[in-house]
């Protein structure tokens, strides 16, 4: 079993619903957690937490006790739910055609028959069903974070050109963090509370007595606590200021902090380095346009589509796309501009967008035509060639800064989503008080002195 194959089991344990036992006595499956409407069940819980269990099977030692596992591995079971279901109400839908395709993709990756795929699920204690469900939260929840960058993220011309004028090589940087966090209004005593914890932790790391990953694991109240806390590579951009110039003269292994960020305070490990440039000779087509984006009400495609049409017809009679755009765009990272998108490869902002502005001739306004992010009607502005580097690196450098943003307001948006729900927790077979707030499951702080 490929790695791939792999992390969409990890998905599928979490992701999936409870199965009905086979002809075996066992007690009544019992609930975990009351999230808003829902529910997650205690036999979800416990798979989920079995499948982290079978990873770290050879780094036992590495886990924090059970009692901090469970309450990690449930808080993720928590964030799922409430993102499947702001995606139900933003009116994001998978289709069953969709989840045929993902799972057939799935199979033809691992040179494996669907039957196959079928009895490997079924040697993991999953089915079909159980990957078709995860695969269909997991789409959703992806288009969901799509739908929430193309609205909150922006990226201006200037900072990209002031991030090229100051990046002195193509470095990447491999990295790894731990965060205890803070919840908001934090009090003094949970202030000091947590940088005594995160103190303790860098003790640890600086006497040897237990390496990142495993601290992240046991320690970090990060979402990618049980991955050793790995943010992957990342350009300069991609980085927080407050690190970013430290990063460039670390060595490999080296952390710094703790530093008190947005959401608690941080360590932060280089991991390695690599050089990204790369040099290529072709050139490649940019794209400028603008466009106003109109989103379907709870599914209402027609009166979306109605109201562009409308626009349009105005727009041929004179009215200007600028004006329109900023009364009536939804997309708020453009609308104040007119609907200006600025110059952009096809792809910058999905297949269908680019294929729409592609098709037009400079100066024409399209039909109204529909993405997952809504209903949009586009013109084209101009188009040029330049080097296919230049332009690699400018969106390099465009993405590498919309990622950082991304990160930044997806998390502090996740804790606004959790503290807003209503949560109940109802583990060791009691039932704990109601939650409004996401307090993140921390292990036990380590002593400064251990």
């Amino acid at each position: 079993m490929n790695r791939l194959f792999a992390c969409l089991l990890a998905i599928a344990a979490v992701f999936s619903t409870a199965q009905a036992t086979a002809q075996q006595l066992q007690p009544v499956d019992r609930i975990a957690a009351v999230v808003d409407e829902d529910v997650i069940l205690r036999s979800e819980l416990d798979r989920a937490l079995q499948n982290v269990l079978s990873q770290y099977a050879t780094r036992q030692d590495q886990l924090p006790p059970r009692d901090v596992l469970e309450k990690q591995v449930l808080e993720r079971l928590i964030l799922v739910r409430l993102q499947v279901a702001r995606a139900a109400s933003s009116g994001i839908t998978v289709s069953d055609q969709e989840v045929d395709s993902a799972i057939a993709n799935v199979a033809r990756q691992n040179n494996v028959a669907l039957d196959q795929l079928g009895e490997q699920l079924a040697r993991d204690g999953m089915t079909i069903a159980d990957l078709r469900s995860s695969i269909r939260d997991e789409i959703a929840i992806q288009r969901l974070r799509q739908s929430f960058a193309q609205s909150r993220i922006s990226v201006s011309e200037g900072e990209v050109d002031a991030a090229l004028a100051s990046q002195a090589s193509g470095s990447q940087y491999h990295l790894a963090h731990i965060l205890v966090g803070l919840p908001e209004g934090a009090t003094p005593d949970q202030i000091a509370a947590a940088q005594k914890k995160i103190e303790g932790i860098k003790g640890q790391l600086d006497r040897g007595e237990i390496d990142f990953a495993a601290a992240a694991v046991r320690y970090s109240d990060s979402p990618n606590a049980l991955e050793g806390g790995d943010l992957g590579w990342r350009g300069l951009n991609e980085i927080p200021p407050t690190f970013a110039q430290a990063i460039t003269s670390m060595q490999a292994g080296q952390v710094i902090g703790p530093v008190r960020g947005p959401s608690g305070f941080q360590l932060l490990q280089l991991v390695g380095t690599r050089d990204a440039s790369a040099a290529d000779a072709r050139t490649v087509t940019q794209l400028q346009a603008r466009h106003i984006l109109v989103r379907a009400d709870e599914g209402n495609d027609a009166a979306a589509q109605a109201k562009l049409e409308t626009l349009r017809a105005r727009i041929a009679g004179g009215a200007d796309f600028a004006t329109l755009a900023r009364e009536n765009s939804a997309d708020t990272a453009t609308a104040d501009k007119g609907g200006e998108l600025g110059w952009f490869s096809q792809d910058a902002y999905g297949a269908e967008f680019g294929a729409q502005v592609a098709a037009l001739q400079d100066g024409q306004v399209s039909a109204p035509f529909k993405t997952q992010a809504g209903w949009h009607i586009v013109e084209r502005e101009g188009s040029r060639q330049v080097a296919a580097a230049d332009d690699n690196r400018r969106q390099q450098v465009r993405e590498s800064i919309g990622q950082r943003k991304l990160d930044e307001e997806w998390d502090r948006y996740l804790r606004e989503l959790r503290g807003e729900a209503y949560v109940e927790i109802r583990l060791g077979g009691d039932t704990a008080t109601p939650t409004d707030t996401a307090a993140p499951a921390t292990a036990p702080a380590p002593a400064n002195g251990d």
